[in-house]
């Protein structure tokens, strides 16, 4: 066995010398790592950045693996190994190193996503600018997500000898290849692009208010290939992103939540309409869910069953104050027409005609 030269006098094996490098670079890794941490947490005692609480908490297990790898990577250098078990131990150490980075990169782009959603708030009053920049925020950052994926497996993969001649060796039938390819990836092609079209051109948004195949709800997530529409009911409507491409839909709140209700309710022709405009006042000033901007009622059809059509039109912030408005409007004027006007409320009129004067 071969010895090193001697340490306090005893002679010390290759493997102990070995070892107590790794080990002294692990522990320096875990020191460093130790100090990056404390440093971080005294931070966010001074200042109360959400970005340092973000960093703590999306990069703290990541890095205490990545720094020991990354020191004991260094130290094989110092170490005495055979070339075939160095070759073993720097490809994992390679691996282990790259996986680990490209954690590293994805938590990096979670942290930049905490820090632009607690910049565009969507609890916002009118939020249309921060739906904006959700969207394309959501869609980039899933699309960077996937290539950080493709390339690290690209490079674990290239990194084998056997995997670049099997690389090499598919080079030749690119040709052939790439045609079955291109036709078997079209779909999936199309979907992509529909998703950076619709990330920047923005016929929608997230957190939009849409009516789609009949249904009404809100966008709640928006991937690479498909569209997630939270249905009001709380079901989800799951459709493909090519679908907002191709296909026409209602968009309520395209250029502002700002919305308009209306309630129709079909009366009997003696019904005074000006006592209805001031009851239709009085209710829409009471509400908290009335905007202020407009306040109509009109007469707006008459039918053939002898009724005629009352409009109320209201307006409000956004689509759910708007629903809500328009049911607590259509529950207040019901119940003063049958306190007030009882008499005009939907009726249906019989004609009779006395016989005997016919004759």
């Amino acid at each position: 066995m071969q010895y090193l030269d001697t340490i306090f006098g005893y002679p010390v094996p290759l493997v102990i010398k070995n070892l107590i490098i790794g080990i002294a670079a692990i522990l320096l890794g875990v020191l460093v790592k130790f100090v990056i941490h404390k440093t971080f947490m005294l931070l966010s005692r001074w200042w109360n950045f959400a970005i340092i609480k973000s960093t703590i908490k999306h990069l703290r297990r990541p890095v205490e693996v990545f720094l020991p790898l990354l020191f004991l990577n260094f130290s094989i250098d110092l170490m005495d190994l055979s070339p075939k078990f160095r070759l073993g131990i720097d490809k994992i150490l390679e691996i282990s190193l790259t996986v680990t980075f490209a954690i590293i990169l994805i938590r990096l782009i979670n942290v930049l996503e905490d820090f632009f959603y607690l910049k565009y708030d969507l609890n916002k009053e009118n939020n249309l600018k921060e739906r904006k920049i959700r969207t394309q925020l959501q869609f980039v950052r899933k699309f960077i997500v996937s290539l950080i994926i493709l390339i690290t497996a690209a490079i674990i993969l290239l990194s084998f000898e056997s995997m670049r001649k099997i690389g090499a060796g598919l080079l030749t039938g690119v040709g052939i290849g790439g045609i079955i390819i291109g036709f078997a990836a079209q779909k999936s092609l199309g979907n992509l692009l529909a998703g950076f079209q619709i990330a920047f051109t923005q016929p929608i948004r997230i957190d939009d208010v849409l009516v789609v195949e009949g249904e009404w709800g809100k966008v709640e997530e928006i991937t690479l290939t498909y569209v997630v529409v939270s249905i009001w009911d709380q079901r989800r409507l799951i459709l493909p992103i090519t679908y907002f491409i191709e296909k026409p839909f209602q968009n309520w709140t395209r250029v502002s939540a700002d919305l308009l209700g209306t309630v129709f309710l079909y009366l009997d022709y003696t019904i005074p309409i000006e006592p209805l405009r001031q009851e239709m006042t009085r209710l829409l000033t009471a509400s908290p869910l009335w905007d202020r901007r407009v306040n109509v009622v009109q007469i707006t059809d008459s039918t053939k069953d002898g009724l005629i059509e009352v409009r109320f039109l209201m307006s409000a912030s956004n689509s759910s104050r708007a629903f809500d408005l328009r049911c607590n409007i259509r529950e207040g004027m019901i119940t003063f027409i049958q306190g007030n006007y009882p008499e005009s409320l939907p009726k249906t009129r019989l004609e009779f005609k006395d016989k005997l004067k016919e004759i």
